[in-house]
């Protein structure tokens, strides 16, 4: 049987880059992509990073009993939502699967998918190193925007507070530092090996 691995921290921790490598390194992983129906982003590609959908798909998803988890962002462009999608990617039977979602989400598929079956990934890296990386990428959108480089800054400490970490049970963290170093960290667990 095989297992769903959740890369999750908070933005601009390193979680696509160290995604990205791991899929690269291990091509008999399968990757889950999940949904949201906020705009794409300059260098985003449909059924890369997400599906992007609208409101409407995704109450045609939640009225057919798909949707495993979802999840809204106030943000200073509107409501976005971002969910998990029981769509047919997902077959224990057929291997190892990773995908990128928050610590709700990673609760929410727990209980959907039974905990055995899925295993927490989670980035940290220092928040001056991830301030700096989020105003970068602001800077690349058509329409950069500092106060929401803020709001989602501000939202993840909330979201990702220490007692909720160990609340749900996640008790190994990669620190980003050095690339290499955790990607080797990532792939010990992948193997379920101690680091």
């Amino acid at each position: 049987m095989g297992k769903l691995f959740i890369f999750m921290g908070k933005s601009a921790a390193g979680k696509d880059t160290l995604y990205q490598k791991i899929m690269e390194r291990n091509p008999e992983l399968k990757s889950v992509i999940p949904y949201t129906t906020r705009p794409i982003r300059a260098g985003e590609t449909e059924g890369k990073e997400y599906h992007f959908v609208t409101e409407e798909q995704l109450k045609d998803l939640e009225n057919a009993h798909k949707v495993v988890e979802c999840r809204c962002y106030h943000t200073v462009r509107g409501d976005w939502y971002y969910f998990t999608a029981d769509d047919g990617q997902i077959d224990f039977a057929e291997g190892n699967y990773c995908m990128i979602s928050t610590l709700e989400g990673f609760e929410k598929i727990k209980e959907y998918y039974g905990e055995e079956n899925v295993e927490p990934i989670y980035i940290q890296v220092n928040d001056f190193v991830r301030i700096k990386r989020s105003l970068n990428r602001e800077k690349q959108q058509d329409n950069p925007c500092v106060a929401e480089v803020c709001r989602r800054f501000l939202t993840d400490e909330e979201d990702f507070a220490d007692e909720k970490l160990e609340r749900a049970g996640i008790t190994k963290r990669i620190t980003n530092r050095k690339l290499e170093q955790a990607i080797c960290q990532i792939e010990a667990i992948l193997a379920n090996k101690k680091w």
